[in-house]
């Protein structure tokens, strides 16, 4: 490897992890280069916009462009050519059938084979995007080998090094994550990564687990698919919590939650989970079940409790409203999640095609999401531009992400902005003694009558 001070970088790929890993590593003076083949993308990161609501990322992105530690190179050959190190980060979608699509990991490796080909220093390629086990060495290793004519192991490195960053806390969670996984072709190429993060972190180095390529891809799908069943499962509990009157999810989740062999994460029931991650990352866990041969009861109930629990708040709805024809719903919360403007799998985008199904007429408002929500709807239903602008007129408001600025709404904004003070608080944000004292009738998720 070139010897600098620190090693050069380069990512290919600016989506949420290539995009936000880079400007972690420039923000600590690595020299990155980055690359994505959307232009409209790169112009707005070479002015320091993030393409993407992320907290904290478009104030390191103004940062590292200023001082150029954040560098957009012109195309892949480039930003290999002037790195020692490449990440690849690119998407990797779902096809119809459930599967990963590894288009684009196939052409970024085939254009960082290329250049290596022309490259006479070693060099170190790290597989970031969440690929299927036995990828990085069935399919990735041999493309690089045979576009660069060259060995792994001998004139270049290969590692997977997964992430697990959570939208609406990335930047948090680049520079303070609970471990490091390597997983090296050879120990040279496992040696070397270790050293950039060890450098990276200092003395706030994270356990580091170095092991196989094939364990690195595993981890990652078993983490995901481990957390998503945390939450089918606490969503399970809720549906029953529903028909026992006295009965609250809230306390049961609080219960098992401090047995620490359970701990309290992922124990928040709600309207099911959504983004971009979990619903592909566990449909192609469980085809890639099929192709081995294996059984998957567990993951085929963690997806078959989320797919059935938008319904859940839908009848819900219809409980407090008797038919839903022509009734005006206010939807408080679009993005998947709070922190981010991201739609993709967001179950909010099913409850409102299934209550619209059902003849009701919404208004809907998100702080972040409402230009994407936009794009998707388009004229389905009505926008605010506010919360207390989407509760006016409107005789139930359904909760469906849990942002802040909705915490901050009071019983007495309900009553006195609705025709009727009904709220379905999907998220558990409420107190329901308070709202129901004060006149609010409030019906939520594990919440028995």
């Amino acid at each position: 490897m070139t010897q600098r001070n620190k090693p050069k970088l380069s990512f290919i790929g600016l989506g949420y992890v290539g995009l936000t890993t880079a400007a972690c590593f420039a923000s600590k003076g690595f020299i990155t280069l980055c690359y994505d083949i959307d232009q409209n993308k790169m112009e707005k990161i070479s002015k320091g916009e993030a393409p993407f609501y992320e907290p904290g990322l478009e104030e390191l992105l103004k940062t590292t462009i200023s001082n150029k530690t954040l560098q957009l190179a012109n195309n892949s050959h480039d930003a290999v050519m002037n790195s020692d190190i490449t990440f690849i980060t690119v998407g990797t979608p779902s096809k119809p059938d459930g599967d990963i699509d590894l288009t684009y990991v196939q052409k970024a490796a085939q254009d960082i084979g290329q250049a290596l080909r022309k490259k006479k220093e070693w060099h170190l390629v790290v597989v970031k995007s969440t690929v299927t086990p036995t990828t990085t060495e069935e399919l990735i290793k041999p493309i690089l080998e045979r576009e660069s004519g060259k060995k792994c192991g001998e004139d270049f490195g290969l590692c997977m090094n997964p992430e697990f960053l959570r939208e609406g806390n990335a930047v948090e969670d680049t520079l303070n994550p609970d471990r490091i996984i390597i997983g090296e072709c050879d120990p040279k190429s496992g040696e070397e990564l270790e050293k950039i993060y060890r450098e990276f972190y200092g003395s706030n180095t994270p356990p580091i687990l170095r092991t196989s390529p094939v364990n690195a891809e595993l981890i990652k799908y078993a983490n995901n698919a481990f957390l998503a069943m945390k939450v089918s499962f606490i969503n399970m509990i809720a549906n029953l919590c529903q028909k026992l009157p006295g009965a609250d999810v809230e306390h049961v989740a609080a219960g098992i939650g401090l047995d620490k062999r359970i701990g309290p994460y992922f124990l928040k029931a709600g309207p099911g989970w959504g983004g971009s991650c979990w619903p592909k990352d566990l449909q192609a866990l469980r085809l890639f079940f099929q192709k081995a041969g294996v059984e998957a009861p567990l993951i085929n109930a963690t997806l078959e409790v989320n797919e059935e629990q938008p319904q859940k708040i839908v009848m819900l709805a219809e409980e407090i409203l008797g038919s839903l024809r022509g009734k005006r719903v206010a939807i408080l919360g679009l993005a998947f999640k709070s922190g981010t403007d991201d739609i993709r799998g967001a179950v909010s985008l099913k409850i409102i095609k299934e209550l619209k199904n059902r003849g009701a007429a919404m208004k809907v408002y998100d702080p972040k999401a409402m230009q994407n929500v936009r794009k998707e709807l388009g004229d389905n239903v009505e926008y605010a531009s506010s919360s207390k602008e989407c509760l006016a007129e409107a005789e139930l408001a359904i909760i469906l992400t849990d942002w802040p600025e909705f915490n901050n709404l009071r019983p007495e904004d309900f009553r006195n902005l609705m025709n009727k003070a009904q709220v379905l608080d999907a998220r558990r944000i409420y107190n329901i003694s308070k709202f129901l004292s004060e006149g609010v009738r409030i019906s939520a998720i594990g919440l028995g009558y």
